[in-house]
């Protein structure tokens, strides 16, 4: 069953900026209580001081490594005794304005291993939990480039594409259980890793949207919010979308 109201128990991964911190203060602001998850403790401090600390915890961790995972789960677990909501929010872009002959196998293993990797062993820890509470919301973010394809962007669009096919496997899988599982794919959303991408890059990206505009991180954590509410309780395996307009299907 779900927590009472104003009781839900959250990870959110990437949690230190980005989409991650803006999904966390709003469901902080809804009642949750968020564990903000991210690889340095040192942003991870910074970022929790900006939230109320009653309904704010932290832990340092690698996502594509898994004892590190396990042990921030069950840190969770051992404060609040649950997990109701698991968003996904850890990613990396890697190199990018490259053919596919130019891409770095290294880069590439590198992009994979923390856009994939982690996504699968993030979802492995929490599933049993969920399971055995009968019920669990988890949102895995992927991308507009897991759909299309972004030229330039091998392997962040290969990871998104797979993050997309675990989504679906893992909501199948589960459907029965009170636990749904789904993905959103935004298309280019105003973040500190998208103002690190090469112009280039972004002006190919926000061509292909019918607005004209990059998404805002407000809209995109509203929306994943709402996903993982208890109203959304009838979808599981989808991928939602935050294109602006670019993808219909």
């Amino acid at each position: 069953m779900p927590a009472p109201s104003g009781s839900e128990v959250a990870i959110v991964t990437g949690g230190a900026r980005g989409i991650g911190f803006a999904v966390a203060s709003k469901l902080i602001e809804r009642g949750a209580r968020v564990c903000l998850l991210d690889l340095s403790a040192e942003a991870l401090a910074a970022s929790a001081a900006k939230l109320p600390s009653a309904r704010v915890m932290t832990q340092a961790a690698d996502v594509a490594d898994e004892r590190s995972v396990a042990a921030a789960v069950a840190a969770v677990v051992q404060r609040w005794s649950r997990v109701d909501v698991l968003v996904q929010a850890a990613g990396i872009t890697g190199k990018t304005n490259l053919t596919t002959e130019a891409v770095d196998p290294a880069n590439f293993d590198l992009v994979l291993r923390i856009n994939l990797r982690g996504i699968f062993l993030v979802c492995r820890a929490v599933l049993p939990i969920m399971r055995e509470q009968g019920y669990g919301r988890i949102l895995n973010v992927a991308s507009v480039a897991g759909k299309d394809g972004n030229a330039g962007m091998l392997a962040y669009s290969a990871s998104k594409a797979a993050v997309i096919g675990l989504t679906k496997v893992i909501g199948k899988e589960y459907a029965e259980s009170g636990v749904t599982c789904n993905a959103l794919a935004p298309a280019v959303v105003r973040t500190e890793m998208v103002a690190a991408m090469p112009d280039a890059q972004v002006k190919y990206m926000t061509d292909k949207i019918p607005m004209r505009r990059t998404g805002e991180l407000s809209e995109v954590a509203d929306l994943i919010c709402f996903v993982v509410s208890p109203a959304c309780s009838f979808t599981t395996g989808f991928c939602f979308d935050a294109t602006g307009g670019r993808s219909t299907y």
